[in-house]
């Protein structure tokens, strides 16, 4: 190993190892995005040992031009010039359409002539939608914007289906495809931003239903991984666009991953090179001697300080909700400092009692909001919160006591608890400022805590 090499992770045993980035849209001598996707590509180059495979998820050239020609030119300019150097019979590339390079019938056509890629999709999509079978790790790529069903956002779902089920053997399954399902860092939009609301649910229930391990997609501009039971959503869009969603957070990147009989790792680079993010998962849930059930006003003396990306917070909270339902603020954990409004309050809010969790930011600006499940009048409920701060503004997770599957709360926040420092101060069924600080309004509340 070179002492300009970075380390790549390696699967623990029998694996992959392997590289996903997306979202260069090059292709043009000389444009700006050649040079900030060259910059991605040196990064990659230097990891050792070299990925396996590539997944790049769409949008490789700039594309949306009605010249079929010059669209082949881009092509060509992207895999003779700016990928020239990958030997791709060694390390194979697999790629989803995407809306810079699928966006009607003839930019399809040209896709399908110029990257002949695997020919077992469904009618009409072969070419497009395809599935790829290495041991036990199936991939299949979807196409998130078909024009046979009406364009951008619109994806066909009964063959990724039938697919999965015929893979049902294969011990991971990773779906890829151009669009997002969730909205990241708040930029949402149904059938330009994400997959559209009459193909989502069902998109998603098929993933879950399957055992799929993660959807991998880009077109946002940003790195972001979330989890909707249990299923991750991991979307790398920084492979040369010189935009960031938003700016000042987000950064061009590509993602090294390995992956076991154990777990899923990968370590988010940047164009120098550093490790920005990185994830086990699933996360390896706290020592069961570790928790704690807390009274109010304690504190554990033991936790104290930042969080950071190997930190994991995990909360199991129990109770009866009231009868009828009570719209104003209920607190089940908040965690503050003295004369300071509270960092971290955990509790419920509005009409429908909607599990929420408000993170505060810097004095005299506003808080961020994250949203889980409603709570109903009357019943009981024990549910389990992480907080894991190297999952950025995705790593507010809930599931129900007994049930595996984390799934992230909704927020529109493009970052997430790695700035929290860890208040001194922490309260159990009321506010930071005393018993009648809004209060829990039903019975039996009880908190445990364990740090990770």
């Amino acid at each position: 190993m070179s002492a300009n090499s970075i380390p790549a992770l390696l699967p623990n045993g029998p694996g992959h190892q392997f590289v996903l980035y997306g979202d260069s849209c090059s292709g043009v001598p000389g444009a700006l995005h050649e040079k900030t996707f060259a910059a991605v590509n040196a990064v990659l180059r230097r990891l050792d040992p070299p990925p396996e495979f590539i997944l790049f998820p769409g949008d490789e050239i700039i594309g949306l031009t009605a010249d079929p020609e010059a669209l082949r030119a881009q092509w060509r300019h992207w895999f003779e010039h700016e990928m020239g150097w990958l030997d791709r019979q060694k390390t194979p590339l697999w790629h989803t359409t995407g809306n810079h390079t699928a966006y009607d019938e003839m930019s399809e056509r040209a896709f399908r002539e110029v990257l002949r890629l695997p020919d077992n999709g469904p009618p009409g999509q072969q070419g497009l939608s395809y599935w790829v079978r290495r041991g036990d790790l199936l991939l299949v790529f979807v196409h998130t914007l078909w024009t046979g069903l009406g364009g951008e956002g619109h994806v066909e779902t009964e063959w990724l289906e039938a697919t999965l089920k015929q893979h049902g053997d294969a011990r991971h399954k990773i779906v890829l495809g151009h669009h997002p399902v969730f909205p990241i860092n708040g930029f949402s939009g149904s059938y330009q931003r994400e997959i559209g609301p009459d193909y989502a649910s069902r998109f998603w229930d098929i993933l879950v239903e399957a055992d799929v391990l993660a959807y991998v997609c880009s077109h946002i501009l940003a790195f972001d991984v979330q989890v909707h039971r249990g299923v991750l959503q991991l979307c790398t869009a920084g492979a040369g666009t010189a935009h960031r969603m938003p700016e000042g957070v987000e950064y061009l990147h590509c993602i090294q991953a390995a992956l076991d009989a154990d777990y899923f790792l990968y370590q988010v680079l940047d164009t120098d090179g550093a490790v920005r993010e990185r994830l086990q998962w699933p996360f390896k849930p706290a020592d069961p001697e570790s928790w704690q059930t807390l009274s109010p006003g304690m504190h554990p003396a033991d936790f104290t300080g930042p969080m950071n990306s190997d930190r994991v917070i995990e909360l199991r909270i129990q109770g009866l909700m009231p009868e009828t339902a009570h719209p104003p603020a209920q607190t089940l954990f908040s965690a503050f400092n003295p004369d300071v409004i509270a960092p971290l309050w955990l509790g419920l809010r509005g009409p429908r009692q909607t599990l929420t969790l408000i993170l505060g930011r810097e004095p005299g600006r506003s808080p961020h909001y994250w949203f889980g499940p409603d709570v109903a009048a009357g019943e009981a409920f024990d549910v389990e919160i992480a907080l894991h701060a190297g999952m950025g503004p995705s790593g507010v997770l809930y599931r129900v006591h007994g049930d595996d599957r984390w799934t992230s709360f909704d927020g529109a926040s493009a970052t997430g608890l790695e700035r929290l420092v860890w208040p001194t101060r922490w309260s159990v069924g009321h506010g930071q400022r005393g018993t009648e600080d809004r209060v829990f309004v039903g019975e039996g509340l009880e908190v445990a805590f364990a740090a990770g």
